[in-house]
């Protein structure tokens, strides 16, 4: 259940949501961190849930002193209305068999909300990859059958085999959604969300690039 921080529920209509997968190496996490500091994303609200472990801590985005004491939990929201930006971070993993329980009432919330499409930050490991895939790019994308053809024709997306890659996520209900993926080993993960931010930045353009690279 989404619970605003003001008295009012903002209207995000229109708005693509992104949000981290739980994975190997948690790559989503501080990839969706990154991109709430760097756009300067306002807390609008969080998600108040049985389905996560429950977590208390500092304010990882603090930027002074009024806001360094205050506290951040499992679930959050963030947006930014000039980029039609909403980022969900989870700070948590899920309690055993609540996973399903948790999709349902985000789906719930993504279509009550309006949202436009979801973008997932997802991680794979390395040791997954066939014997041709290592000579590619290490980012991979999986898609909804109701994804915008203009999404899937994007030239940041790597042409690879349908067959092999594209899925139905059949939880989605309906609701345009796109995980984005990269192979990555165990270990510091800070370059890799690094990565796999530049990649989404490709796909959603959420700054401009810097000289011939993307500085995030």
């Amino acid at each position: 259940m989404f619970v605003p921080c003001g008295d009012s529920v903002p209207d995000l209509k229109g708005c693509t949501l992104l949000m981290p997968a739980v994975c190997v190496g948690n790559v989503g996490q501080p990839a969706i961190d990154l991109i709430i500091s760097k756009l300067n994303m306002c807390r609008i609200g969080y998600f108040s849930t049985d389905c996560l472990l429950p977590m208390v801590g500092n304010n990882p985005h603090a930027t002074a002193e009024e806001n360094s004491t205050e506290l951040s939990i499992n679930a959050e929201v963030c947006a930014s209305p000039s980029k039609k930006l909403v980022a969900l971070q989870l700070r948590s993993t899920f309690i055993k068999y609540k996973s399903k329980s948790f999709c349902e009432k985000l789906l719930s919330w993504v279509k009550s909300s309006d949202l436009s499409k979801v973008g997932v930050l997802s991680s794979s490991h390395s040791y997954l990859c066939d014997d041709l895939q290592p000579r590619s790019t290490p980012f991979r994308y999986l898609l909804t059958p109701s994804i915008p053809k203009e999404m899937e024709k994007s030239p940041c997306i790597p042409e690879i085999d349908d067959s092999e890659f594209r899925v139905s996520v059949r939880c989605s209900k309906g609701i345009p959604m796109a995980i984005l993926l990269k192979f990555i080993s165990e270990g510091d993960s800070i370059p890799d969300a690094l990565g796999l931010v530049g990649y989404l930045n490709e796909w959603l353009q959420l700054i401009k690039p810097c000289s011939t690279e993307t500085r995030f």
